[in-house]
């Protein structure tokens, strides 16, 4: 990721949630109270949120000390202790919850991502994510699917060219599209088309594009189409595919599937945090589970 975007994110982020001060921390802790805070994983499945973690609490506290016992990409299980943050009390609870939100949804589409890379299991083709992220969150969601194994898609409607049923109404023909885009674009920029008949899948490889994508086709569809395309046009699958049914589209023979559910419909991990506050020179705490009392 980005360190000078991420560091702008949680900014705005911070912002939006502390607003002037936290009143609650500030009141009770002042600046002077020292503590831990440990995350817990509460659920099993892939940590994604490293960044997050070193920026955001640092942001926060620049002398605060980080232990993380986990890498992006890495299987947690439930009882995990995952960080231990060291600083003041009242930074620790101000990027507490910022900090658990993000590192919740990003390991949620890691663990999300992972699943459908193992029903899958396919030696060829990828699975990859698609533009339904959320607003302000698309570089942290992309980086969550790369962590869980798969790949990302364009990032906007800036890096690529994308012909979909809408452009192809307007312009009144995939080659009419296509044609405009080519006479106008630089090299360095692919056109991909989406097509949902078999007349429209030759008129696109008429065009020459650089990849294809096959809109809600089935997987029979796809294989008996599939042997028109030639060598050099990547091919994509896309729409109504589901964790229910994507195994089914292991051997259609497309380089990619495309699934939106990766980002725009994921559940996150369940992980949770527990402060130690200092008294005297001593640190008591409780962990979930009750494995330690103090240090």
């Amino acid at each position: 990721m980005n360190s000078i975007k991420l560091r702008l994110l949680l900014e705005q982020f911070f912002i939006e949630d502390i607003g002037e001060r936290d009143v609650t921390s500030e009141l009770i802790f002042g600046n002077e109270h020292k503590g831990s805070l440990v995350l817990i994983a509460k659920d099993e499945g892939i940590f994604c949120g490293e960044q997050i973690i070193h920026t955001g609490f640092r942001l926060l506290d620049e002398s605060s000390q980080l232990t993380l016992n986990v890498k992006d990409g890495e299987k947690v299980v439930k009882g995990q202790e995952l960080a231990l943050i060291t600083g003041r009390v009242s930074d620790l609870l101000k990027a507490e919850r910022v900090v658990l939100n993000l590192v919740q949804r990003m390991s949620g589409i890691a663990t999300k991502t992972n699943e459908a890379v193992r029903v899958l299991d396919s030696a060829k083709t990828r699975i990859c994510d698609t533009r339904k992220t959320t607003p302000g969150l698309r570089m942290l969601e992309k980086y969550a699917v790369r962590c869980g194994g798969g790949f990302n898609h364009r990032y906007g409607l800036y890096d690529a060219v994308m012909i979909k049923d809408n452009h192809i109404s307007f312009a009144g023909s995939i080659n009419n599209a296509v044609e405009a885009v080519r006479s106008n674009l630089g090299h360095m920029v692919k056109v991909e088309v989406e097509i949902e008949t078999k007349d429209q899948l030759l008129e696109a490889i008429d065009s020459k594009v650089d990849c294809i994508m096959f809109d809600n086709r089935t997987p029979e569809q796809i294989e008996e189409w599939i042997g028109n395309v030639p060598a050099g046009i990547l091919t994509e699958a896309s729409g109504g595919i589901t964790l229910d049914n994507l195994h089914s589209y292991r051997d259609c023979g497309v380089d990619y599937i495309s699934l939106g559910f990766l980002t725009h419909s994921v559940k996150s991990l369940d992980i949770s945090a527990k402060v130690m506050a200092e008294t005297k020179g001593a640190v008591a705490y409780e962990y979930i589970g009750g494995a330690r009392n103090e240090i």
